[in-house]
């Protein structure tokens, strides 16, 4: 009988156990409406690697990974080229994963594998909300006229979210069409008592990496200056630990753009305590 130890390909700190754990870990390898820079299809896989860095307490939340009860699922497999039936396949499979009583952690993948995600919660909470980190908007109508694109996940979500239940923080560029519309809905975040109006209802979470300062995060498909730093990331996950969050994912990882590694060493610490809330 063969020894070992071998490699652990899964994120550090799961339960190996499906059945027994609460929430998925569910990687989402899609970059198909990609607007700028391509890549963020090979975050999952450098993402799980990158955990074994880590250490398995937060001291942001004296908590552990083990506390949290989460299995890591692996990847899905998409279909090259085909984004409908891509969609398909996340909507498919997060709806299995609420119909398990569990709930979903993704990790993709570009910024559209959010719409699937959001859309399978919706049929299991009533008067979801969604707080979404980012340095863009996302509420384009189109991209040069394609309605699927990663520009336009948050606009799509409003479609069947009540925009008055999505706020916005860390953004800081986007048409002039959508800052009227966040104007309209007052969606944008600038302090953590804004988001007090969500905090008897269920609540969807989504972290673009590109929220953070490029200094920080080089390595994503649209690198945008000005964002924050990782420490005033975490402290509005302090402040949403105390809501019902229901869901979460972290997007728009495009590893290979930064050669240190660093950019997928913060994403995987982004991760990590963004599940200590869940």
């Amino acid at each position: 009988m063969l020894k070992g130890p071998f490699l652990d390909r899964t994120w550090m700190g799961q339960n190996p156990d499906y059945n027994s754990s609460d929430i998925v870990m569910l990687g989402m390898p899609f970059d198909g409406t990609v607007s700028n820079r391509p890549g963020s299809r090979f975050a999952p896989e450098q993402i799980r690697l990158a955990s074994w860095g880590l250490e398995e307490y937060s001291p942001y939340f004296d908590k552990e990974l083990s506390d949290v009860n989460f299995h890591d699922v692996g990847d899905l497999e998409f279909p090259l080229g085909n984004t409908y039936k891509s969609l398909d396949l996340i909507e498919d499979n997060v709806c299995q994963i609420y119909k398990d009583g569990k709930k979903v952690f993704g990790i993709g993948g570009e910024h559209l594998v959010t719409l699937p995600e959001v859309k399978a919660v919706s049929k299991f909470y009533k008067n979801l909300a969604v707080v979404h980190f980012d340095a863009h908007t996302d509420l384009r109508e189109e991209y040069l006229g394609e309605e699927m694109s990663h520009s336009a996940v948050i606009r799509h979500i409003s479609k069947f979210v009540d925009p008055h239940n999505i706020k916005q923080i860390g953004i800081r560029s986007g048409m002039k069409e959508e800052w009227e519309f966040m104007k309209k809905y007052n969606t944008l975040c600038h302090e953590y008592s804004e988001l007090d109006v969500l905090k008897n209802k269920p609540v969807f979470v989504t972290v673009d990496v590109d929220c953070l300062d490029t200094s920080i995060m080089p390595g994503t498909g649209t690198p945008e200056a000005g964002g924050m730093t990782f420490d005033e990331l975490a402290d509005w996950f302090k402040y949403l630990r105390d809501f019902n969050i229901v869901g979460a994912d972290v997007v728009e990882l495009a590893p290979d753009y930064d050669a240190s590694g660093v950019s997928t060493a913060v994403a995987a610490k982004v991760i990590r305590e963004l599940l200590m809330i869940l």
